[in-house]
């Protein structure tokens, strides 16, 4: 039996959380086509035969301006500090000069595969092997070109993966997936809505909190979650006239949300405002960094 702990890691927006989630064909990470939209250190479990691979999907690696990507940052070093392998995701767009070199410091010598993502929007598919080369100057045991959004190359990746996974007992029942409770999933694909429908300031200012989920034998669960934002303006935008803008949320959410847990459920959405909760430690810590 095989079994080891695999850091994904990655600039923001390169699609390591679409990578994770076509890994084990469901949905754990949230995605948006916006960068930094995964802020937590997000286990997927994934077993296969005599191999059981934990990824822990990260947030983009970027140099922290506040609190909250400072924390961000801690869940990359965490994660790599607890790695057995890592895959080091980039697109046909890297420019490696622009790559903060202490994230490639924490890796240490452990078995790094490159993984090249994205090579659906390359048109001619010669024109990433000067990246190729260029990549081979690095300590990386395996270069792997991929499109986590169609599949191609995926297979050849886990093969790869699973080759060089240390020998050990499975960690995790084999049908489990993550070790993060329901509420949080919850509370990530209503965030996740909130970035694909927002632009600017918006998605980067808002946390959310699950403040109630009861699940009940008969109707629906009821989940009562509170979006927090920065400003009374940014509370505005949000709920829209009418209540709309938060209605759109909420409706967007609730679909993935009953798709999650099985079964219907009511969705109870409220928006509060908590000037500077980036840079608030005590709030952060509530939000479960």
């Amino acid at each position: 039996m095989k079994t080891g702990f695999v850091a994904i890691i990655g600039e923001p927006n390169v699609g390591k959380s679409t990578l994770l989630n076509r890994l084990l064909k469901t949905k754990l990470s949230i995605t948006s086509n916006k960068p930094q939209t995964t802020r937590y250190r997000i286990l997927g479990i994934l077993t296969k035969g005599d191999c059981q691979c934990l990824f822990l999907d990260t947030p983009g690696i970027i140099e922290p301006a506040y609190l909250l990507q400072e924390y961000m940052v801690k869940e990359i070093k965490e994660a790599l500090e607890g790695a057995d392998v890592v895959l080091w995701v980039i697109d046909p767009w890297f420019k490696v000069e622009n790559f903060p070199p202490k994230f490639l410091k924490m890796i240490g010598d452990k078995p790094v595969i490159l993984v090249i993502n994205k090579i659906d929007l390359v048109s001619n598919k010669n024109d990433i092997l000067p990246l190729i080369e260029r990549m081979k100057e690095y300590a990386v045991k395996e270069i792997v070109p991929i499109s986590a959004l169609s599949g191609e190359g995926v297979e050849e990746l886990e093969n790869i993966i699973f080759r060089e996974l240390p020998e050990g007992p499975f960690l995790y029942p084999p049908e489990e997936l993550s070790d993060r409770p329901v509420r949080f999933f919850v509370a990530e694909l209503i965030r996740e809505k909130i970035f694909e429908l927002y632009r600017k300031e918006i998605p980067y200012s808002t946390g959310v909190i699950i403040e109630e989920f009861k699940e009940r034998e008969k109707g629906k669960d009821y989940i009562r979650a509170t979006i927090y934002v920065e400003k009374d303006s940014q509370k505005a935008i949000l709920i829209g006239k009418d209540g709309a803008g938060l209605k759109k949320i909420g409706e967007m959410a609730r679909k993935e949300i009953e798709e999650l847990v099985g079964k219907g459920v009511y969705l109870d959405l409220w928006v509060k405002v908590r000037e500077g909760w980036r840079k608030d430690k005590r709030f952060l810590r509530e939000l479960g960094y």
